[in-house]
């Protein structure tokens, strides 16, 4: 091959290498905000709390009362903790009374290795998602014990009475009600604010009543985001269309728009809250939290309210990133909350510019697994497919290639006849190409076809749920995930910083081998250029490769070894022919 056949096989590698690089570009690791975030103490404020001295009344204008110091606290009384558990066909949360917060909810349906997975990694704090301060994000959550009732199979119900510290008859309850519907992933959550007397709710601290958040950590566990094991972003959906939120250096970010809804989004599973009412404020935060290598958390802020009696509504889907689950609330008739284009399905991903190819490979895959139920099956199967609508193009660059394996006696004399007439042989060379109608650069064909296939299938193969923990044979244990035959953790590479001895590349690389020497030409088994194309390009994609998904390796090292029969198939023939 010549100079611009080199260059076509290097861009080819580069353009797949620039893949990786736009994937993990597209989900950034956020670091951790920097520790030093300023609390106040357990149980205040932190901030003036604008309310009306007992006995003003409710009708003056709250914004012309004089703000007092005051700190927010339960009203003595004994109340006994404890968990109580809220259990469908799909969720089982369990509550803790300590501050009426989720400590676990497990997906039952979805194993995360030997348990379920857990959609409220706490690491080892003692919080939980759904804390409830008085105050904006960064006052202290209540961490007082609350009185559980449960209204029915599907309801819990906690509530405590607090007041302003030192102002008798402010007392108000606090109501925090939880349910959930059998089959659904969404979980609904009513703020109840009541006052023991006609006046405004006595909580205006900074022009905020109180926050809600969710978090410290969604899961399934994780070793590391990097983008292209596990991520964990924050998304928003405004203005018709999936808004990415950006935490720059480790920096809390909120958000500056309204929104039907926003969240937590992982490569498999997420958590998007959709409050009712529209008057919120939302702050997305990484900050530190013990335990846990990075955090992701949501923080909603509700303003000052002007009633005495108040509730906010909140859903949250907790669940799977699978379009089946999340669809049935763009119509109402198909969940029983009565959701009406939520657009849930926006969180899900896909590829920007092979989103059509990646679906009808995705619809292609499901097919075959719904013949042979084996996801490993299913893609030698679709590798097949594809080998069979691209054969009419391949099989002219084999035969191409065969061909020019047949002029290589008359090839090799020009390179001797004109040995110090380099352009007078490329111009020989051209002729005989020309006159036998033969185009050397079609034996790139092949591999430049695949690129595109290649990058759909990488979407597919680490996007599409179903792969998600699906086992092919032996060590191929997740298909979505790269393999492993040897874990030396703690130890790792120095430089390649990998930790794990994968079988699959190495398969990869000597299957690609053997295909590129099959499509050498005798002229060309000495030239330098080709000895680096047939040996090197496999080892840079050897790297390249090392930690994608099993799956698609197991579609690259079918789609060698049919390259491979092809060949051979075309070889055989061709000797025949020439006997």
């Amino acid at each position: 091959m010549d100079k611009n056949t080199l260059l076509a096989v290097i861009l080819s590698v580069v353009i797949i290498t620039v893949g990786f690089m736009i994937q993990n570009t597209l989900w950034p690791r956020e670091e951790p905000a920097p520790a030093g975030q300023t609390e106040a103490p357990a149980g205040t404020a932190g901030a003036p709390v604008s309310s009306a001295p007992p006995g003003q009344a409710a009708s003056q204008d709250t914004a012309a009362q004089e703000p007092i110091m005051g700190t927010v606290v339960p009203v003595q009384e004994e109340v006994p903790g404890g968990t109580v558990t809220l259990e469908t066909d799909v969720f089982s949360a369990v509550f803790s009374a300590r501050g009426a917060v989720l400590q676990s909810l497990k997906l039952k349906q979805h194993k995360d290795k030997d348990d379920f997975v857990e959609m409220v990694n706490r690491g080892s704090s003692e919080a939980g998602a759904f804390q409830f301060s008085f105050g904006g994000p960064d006052a202290s959550p209540v961490d007082a014990n609350f009185h559980v009732r449960r209204r029915d199979a599907n309801t819990l119900e906690f509530f405590r009475d607090f007041a302003i510290a030192g102002y008798e008859d402010s007392a108000f309850r606090l109501t925090k009600t939880f349910s959930v519907r059998p089959g659904e992933y969404l979980m609904q959550i009513e703020v109840t604010l009541e006052n023991s007397r006609n006046q405004y709710l006595p909580l205006n601290f900074n022009n905020i009543a109180y926050t809600l958040e969710y978090g410290p950590q969604i899961g399934p566990a994780f070793e590391k985001l990097d983008g292209r094991y596990d991520f964990r972003n924050f998304y928003a959906y405004a203005e018709g269309k999936r808004q990415d939120v950006e935490l720059k250096d480790g920096k809390d970010a909120s958000l500056d728009k309204k929104a039907p809804w926003f969240g937590i989004a992982g490569k498999y599973f997420t958590v998007l809250a959709a409050p009712v009412f529209s008057d919120y404020q939302v702050l997305f935060s990484s900050r530190p939290i013990e335990g846990l290598s990075q955090s992701s958390l949501f923080f909603i802020s509700r303003p000052v309210i002007r009633s005495a009696r108040n509730t906010d509504i909140y859903r949250f889907y907790i669940g799977p990133k699978v379009a089946e689950n999340l669809s049935v609330y763009n119509n109402a008739e198909d969940n029983s909350f009565g959701l009406r284009d939520m657009h849930f399905s926006e969180i899900m991903d896909s590829s920007f510019f092979l989103g059509w190819l990646e679906f009808l490979l995705k619809a292609l895959l499901q097919f075959f697994y719904n013949l042979l139920p084996n996801w490993g099956v299913a893609i030698i199967l679709v590798t097949v497919v594809v080998k069979i609508i691209t054969f009419p193009l391949t099989q002219k660059s084999y035969k191409s290639t065969g061909r020019m394996q047949s002029l290589g006696p008359k090839l090799e004399e020009l390179k001797k006849k004109y040995k110090d007439n380099p352009a007078k042989m490329n111009q020989e060379m051209a002729s005989i190409y020309k006159k036998e109608g033969i185009n050397p650069m079609s034996g790139c064909l092949p591999m430049l076809l695949q690129i595109p296939i290649f990058l759909a299938m990488y979407g597919l193969f680490s996007n599409h749920f179903e792969l998600r923990g699906e086992a092919f044979f032996g060590w191929i244990t997740d298909l979505s995930a790269p393999d492993s035959i040897w874990n030396f953790a703690p130890l790792a590479l120095p430089i390649l910083g990998w930790s794990d001895l994968r079988l699959l590349p190495i398969l990869f690389v000597g299957t690609q081998l053997i295909s590129s020497k099959m499509m050498q030409t005798p002229t060309t088994t000495s030239n330098t250029q080709m000895k680096m194309m047939t040996y090197g390009i496999p080892v840079v994609f050897f790297f390249v490769l090392y930690d994608v998904p099993s799956g698609l390796l197991v579609y690259w090292i079918a789609q060698n070894i049919l390259s491979v029969i092809q060949q051979f198939w075309i070889n055989k023939k061709r000797k025949l022919t020439q006997e």
